[in-house]
């Protein structure tokens, strides 16, 4: 099976058309101003390069069920739909098209970072030790 390239880069264009994409700089400066920052990369990674502090943890599958207000999976954080929420993956790809996914479902200022954890680090911005990962954020637990 043969992948058509210029398929999977007309694919992120359009994902990342609607983006208000942010640099590490940016996304600093929104953290500070009430944006939440959402890692979706996986544990290995987080493993492997470390995590930013302050970052909530939420794996890529679950995503729209965790930051959706509507959503009986939410976590308190997902009060409105006019949350501003940037997600980080490792490289600003994956981050992208989950960003995009979650315009789709009504969530107006999701974004992610441009060039993800490799660019974050680049800049020299916080970043905790490789080896400590935190556990991905879950729903509160509903009483039965």
């Amino acid at each position: 099976m043969t992948v058509n390239l210029n398929l999977l880069d007309q694919y992120l264009a359009e994902a990342r058309s609607s983006l208000m994409r942010l640099d590490p700089s940016e996304t600093h400066t929104a953290i500070q101003n009430g944006a939440i920052l959402v890692d979706i990369r996986p544990e290995f990674q987080r493993h492997r390069d470390g995590e930013i502090p302050g970052a909530i943890i939420i794996e890529r599958n679950h995503l729209e069920w965790r930051l959706h207000p509507d959503s009986p999976a939410r976590i308190p954080e997902a009060t409105s739909t006019d949350r501003h929420w940037i997600i980080l993956c490792d490289e600003g790809y994956a981050s992208s098209l989950a960003a995009a996914a979650l315009q789709a479902i009504g969530l107006r200022h999701a974004t992610d970072v441009i060039g993800g954890l490799q660019a974050w680090q680049a800049a020299g911005m916080p970043l905790g030790a490789p080896g400590l990962v935190s556990s991905p954020r879950l729903a509160p637990v509903q009483p039965r």
